[in-house]
């Protein structure tokens, strides 16, 4: 039996290189895909406000020519007006002329010709009238075709800002890219070397071993069963890890955001006790336990995390007392915040 559980791990250690490898592509492309989201999201905002300003721009734009169309159609109004005046106004001449030499050859049509008179004045000032209100109604045509322009021009602006706009923003992509797969690509040499410290520190131990981009430590070798508090024996190879995780910490820059995740597995067997309803508190019992040590060992609280997962993620779908052991397990992972 412990030799199968031999050829089985050794079997397992030839893969971390493949895996580290892609995780570490998984990452770019995550990172990747969150920045092209981000850019669609300034985009959308962009672009909604910019459709919201034409759409306003074309409603007042519309309502200006429909105002522009009545007036025209007011002045062809008046126009008209005014040539019927004016022609009024011409009969009412050729009337008072002839009335006046009909009086004065007959001397008796003066009262007639003063009645002509009258109402030549008064189409004479019906006339100025009409002139004024068309004088009226061209200015505030000029004003109209005046504020048509400006909105025109305001158009044109608000069109060469949102050019200017998704110009920065595309920069702003491609710079943020870069930045990005820079920051994945230096997070991923130090958790190389992270697991080549711990590797050279804590040996070829069956009962700790790499499985993907996280070390895995058998939750025997830290944790009595059922309990979450540490035991003795657990202390120098936390030690270790904590040593290998502040020499580590010193090197890595401080603008490049990092945490060491410690998360918490158990096998699928219920347990339900007064300090444990469920195995999901087990497994945050024990990864809070291991934070506190390493915390308690100088480690920075800002750079742990404490995760729990009880008995939902298994290594091992089987059902014996070799695929129980391999599932119980405290996971470390050098990772992004």
């Amino acid at each position: 039996m412990a030799s199968r559980i031999a050829r089985r791990e050794r079997g397992l250690n030839v893969w971390p290189g493949y895996v580290d490898a892609l995780a570490t592509l998984l990452l770019s492309v995550v990172f990747l895909l969150t920045v092209f989201v981000v850019g669609q999201f300034f985009v959308s905002q962009e672009l909604s406000g910019r459709d919201t300003m034409l759409a306003r721009l074309n409603r007042q734009i519309a309502d200006l020519t429909d105002l522009l169309a009545l007036e025209r159609s007011n002045r062809r109004g008046d126009a008209a007006s005014l040539d019927s005046l004016r022609s009024s106004l011409a009969a009412a001449e050729s009337a008072r002329d002839l009335a006046r030499a009909e009086a004065q050859a007959a001397g008796a049509q003066g009262g007639q010709a003063g009645e002509l008179d009258r109402q030549l004045q008064a189409e004479r000032g019906a006339t100025r009238r009409a002139l004024n209100q068309i004088d009226l109604l061209n200015e505030q045509l000029a004003a109209m075709r005046r504020q048509l322009a400006a909105l025109e021009d305001a158009l044109a602006a608000s069109e060469q800002r949102d050019r200017e706009s998704q110009a920065r923003i595309a920069d702003l992509g491609s710079r943020l890219n870069v930045a990005l797969a820079q920051k994945v690509q230096e997070l991923a040499r130090y958790r190389s070397d992270f697991f080549g410290r711990l590797r050279q520190i804590l040996g070829s131990r069956p009962d700790i071993r790499v499985v993907g981009d996280r070390f895995v430590l058998q939750s025997e070798v830290l944790f009595p069963a059922g309990s979450a508090a540490l035991k003795p024996e657990a202390a120098p190879e936390l030690d270790r890890i904590a040593a290998a995780v502040s020499d580590l910490a010193r090197q890595i820059p401080a603008d490049l955001a990092w945490v060491l995740r410690v998360d918490g597995h158990t096998d699928a067997r219920p347990i339900a006790s007064a300090q444990f309803p469920s195995n999901w508190a087990l497994s945050a019992a024990r990864a809070i336990a291991v934070v506190q040590y390493l915390a308690a060992k100088g480690i920075p609280p800002q750079h742990l995390l404490a995760g729990a997962f009880g008995e939902f993620q298994p290594l091992d779908a089987g059902t014996t007392d070799e695929a129980y052991a391999r599932n119980r397990r405290i996971e470390m992972k050098l990772t992004e915040r």
